[in-house]
This record gives C-alpha cells, sequence and structure tokens, in this order.
C-alpha cells in the first residue's frame, strides 16, 4: 500500500469564521456598517456591544460594532476572498495554539469584487477562523470533559493545514 491510512477524526476543517468590524460608536457609523457587512456577505448581522463601562470608556451595553458568524462552505469560500483582499499572504504570527488564526483586511474595497461607494465610506475587518476536529463539540458540550492533547490542533498544523487548503504564502 502506497498511501498511508488517515484517520477520519485527525482529519481538520472549519468550524466558523467571525467577520468583525468595530465601529466605536452607534448611530450611522454603525448602520453603515451593517449595510456593508450584508452586501458583502448576504447574511443577517449581529451587532456587537460594551460589556463592562471600562470598554472604550462607554456605558455598558452600547452597540459598538457588528460581527457576521459563518460556518461550513460559506466560510471557505468567504476565505477564498478574504486571502485574495490580502494578497494571498498573511503572517506565521497570526496562528494561535489552538490553531485558530485571525487577520485583518484594511479596506473593504481591497476584495475583488467590492466598489467603493461613497453612502458608505471605507472599513476594516477582523476575520477570525477557529478550525476543529471531529468530536470537539462532543467533548466539550456532552461529556463536559478536556479535548486530549494528541487530538487539539497545533499552530504548525494549523499552518499547513492553511498552506494546503488555500493559495496562501504565509511569511
Amino acid at each position: 500500500m502506497t498511501d498511508e491510512k488517515i484517520n477520519p477524526m485527525k482529519e481538520i476543517r472549519i468550524e466558523k469564521v467571525v467577520v468583525n468590524m468595530g465601529c466605536g460608536e452607534a448611530g450611522e457609523k454603525l448602520d453603515r456598517a451593517k449595510k456593508l457587512l450584508r452586501g458583502l456577505l448576504g447574511k443577517e448581522v449581529t451587532t456587537t456591544k460594551t460589556k463592562s463601562r471600562t470598554t472604550f470608556g462607554m456605558a455598558k451595553g452600547r452597540e459598538v460594532g457588528v460581527k457576521v458568524i459563518l460556518r461550513r462552505k460559506e466560510a471557505s469560500e468567504f476565505l477564498n476572498r478574504a486571502f485574495e483582499a490580502v494578497e494571498n499572504k498573511i503572517k506565521a504570527g497570526v496562528f494561535d495554539k489552538q490553531g485558530g488564526f485571525s487577520f485583518g483586511i484594511k479596506e473593504h474595497i481591497s476584495f475583488p469584487d467590492v466598489r467603493y461607494d461613497p453612502e458608505i465610506g471605507i472599513y476594516g475587518m477582523d476575520i477570525c477562523v477557529s478550525l476543529e476536529r471531529r468530536g470537539f463539540r462532543v467533548a466539550r458540550k456532552r461529556n463536559g470533559r478536556k479535548i486530549s492533547k494528541t487530538h487539539r490542533i497545533t499552530s504548525d498544523e494549523a499552518r499547513d493545514w492553511v498552506l494546503k487548503n488555500f493559495k496562501v504564502k504565509i511569511e
């Protein structure tokens, strides 16, 4: 046998992709960000609120940003577009110890299919990707157990997965 048998439980996949835009204030700026994300992703947008008084010196419960959570095929398709927006380059430091990674896009008009709209302006966004293996949710939610060290995703495994699945150069 030339191919070594791969354990399907070791397969890495996208758990979710969170697209976040911080506005710093409610009002017109937040409404424009909602409109932009809705148009860019075609999904319903959730507003993010301050958690405590110390967040930007604002009162608790104030709306300060918007986000959308993508899963499965939508997440993978969006990541392809997001990597194009950053010229298919990300830094090696964007990967964390749990195998997730995050990167930013300075201007939303960096996406290949997006044109500048003077009514909206220019916005940047953060993209956070969580990776998982089969059994992650079962271990955490049903049994309340920890995931074993051999089943966790390392930053090196996450880097290799990104290189294999996307045309990205890691600097």
